[in-house]
C-alpha cells in the first residue's frame, strides 16, 4: 500500500467517525434538521428493536422530535466503532459499515425529584451502512439493535451487598 492510499484511509476513517458523532450529537441537541442531513437521500433509520419506527430519515426525525420530548436531559455516548470500507462500482472505499456500542442516559421530563441524574437508561448497537457522495460521508441506513434498558422504579431485586 502506498503512502497515498494509507493517508486517504485515515482520513476516511477520521470522516467516518465525524459522521457518527455527529449523529449522536443531532440526536442529544435534537437538531432534526442536521440530522436528515447526514443521510442520503434515500436514507433509512430503524429504531423498531427499542420501540420506536422504520423510515427515511425525514420520518425517524420527526419521530424522534416527538419522542424525545419525554428526554429534556439527554446524553447520547457511542463507543467501541468498528469500521470496514467495501467495494461500490469497483471503486474501493465508497460504502462502508460501522458497528458502534452505544449508551444513552436520559431524565424524564417532569421528573419530581428535580434533579438531572439519569432515571432512564438504554444501551445497545448500532448498525451503520455508509455511502460516500459529493457532499462526503452519509448514512445511507442505520438499525438500533437495543440490548437493555433501565427504567424508573424500583428494582425487583435487591443488589448484593
Amino acid at each position: 500500500m502506498t503512502q497515498r492510499i494509507e493517508l486517504a484511509t485515515v482520513m476516511d476513517r477520521l470522516a467516518v467517525d465525524g459522521l457518527i458523532t455527529e449523529y449522536a450529537v443531532a440526536v442529544d441537541d435534537g437538531d432534526w434538521a442536521a440530522y436528515r442531513g447526514l443521510f442520503t437521500p434515500d436514507g433509512r433509520a430503524d429504531y423498531r428493536s427499542a420501540g420506536g419506527i422504520e423510515g427515511d430519515a425525514g420520518q425517524v426525525a420527526g419521530w424522534l422530535a416527538e419522542t424525545m420530548r419525554q428526554f429534556p436531559v439527554r446524553q447520547h455516548l457511542i463507543a467501541n466503532r468498528r469500521l470496514r470500507f467495501g467495494i461500490l462500482e469497483q471503486d474501493t472505499g465508497d460504502t462502508a459499515r460501522v458497528q458502534a456500542d452505544y449508551v444513552s442516559p436520559m431524565c424524564l421530563a417532569g421528573d419530581d425529584a428535580g434533579g438531572t441524574a439519569p432515571d432512564f437508561v438504554c444501551g445497545g448497537r448500532y448498525a451503520f451502512a455508509l455511502l460516500r457522495t459529493d457532499e462526503g460521508w452519509r448514512v445511507r441506513e442505520v438499525v438500533v439493535h437495543e440490548k437493555w434498558r433501565s427504567l424508573p422504579g424500583p428494582r425487583s431485586r435487591p443488589m448484593p451487598g
